[in-house]
């Protein structure tokens, strides 16, 4: 088996305004919506960021979804302390700190506020709809 053939196509989020959050990535951090459908009676929504496709869609027939838990601080680290994602990523080329301080004036929240993960690298976590956690890490 060739490892070139198994490629990352999407992130799927659940929303419970699916409209509201495709209009936040948008408007807090540059995407582009590619696509508006209805599939399986519920709406969806592609945004295209950093290069990859995130799926957005509304709740479906007999559906009922809880919302996750927010991030919590350890000592040294944060998370969901739950099974399944905790969060996704995204790669600033650039610098962190600036672009910390532009999203912030747009109305993004931080859950966790860019820190030196390790030295030189900064990271930080910001809230997207949903109980979604950003991570944004500092390109190397």
């Amino acid at each position: 088996m060739n490892d070139n053939s198994l490629l990352f196509d999407h992130i799927h989020i659940v929303s419970e305004q699916p409209g509201v959050a495709a209009k936040w990535y948008v408007d807090k951090l540059s995407a582009s919506i590619k696509g508006e459908y209805e599939l399986r009676n519920a709406p969806q929504i592609t945004v295209s960021l950093g290069g990859i496709n995130i799926l957005i869609r509304g709740q479906r027939p007999g559906e009922n979804p809880v919302v996750t838990r927010g991030m919590k601080e350890f000592e040294g680290y944060s998370s969901h302390d739950e099974w399944g994602t905790d969060h996704f990523g995204f790669r600033y080329q650039g610098n962190l700190l600036e672009y910390c301080e532009e999203i912030r004036q747009r109305g993004v929240t931080f859950l966790v506020e860019p820190w030196e993960f390790t030295p030189g690298n900064p990271i930080c976590y910001v809230s997207a709809p949903d109980g979604v956690s950003i991570e944004i890490v500092q390109g190397r």
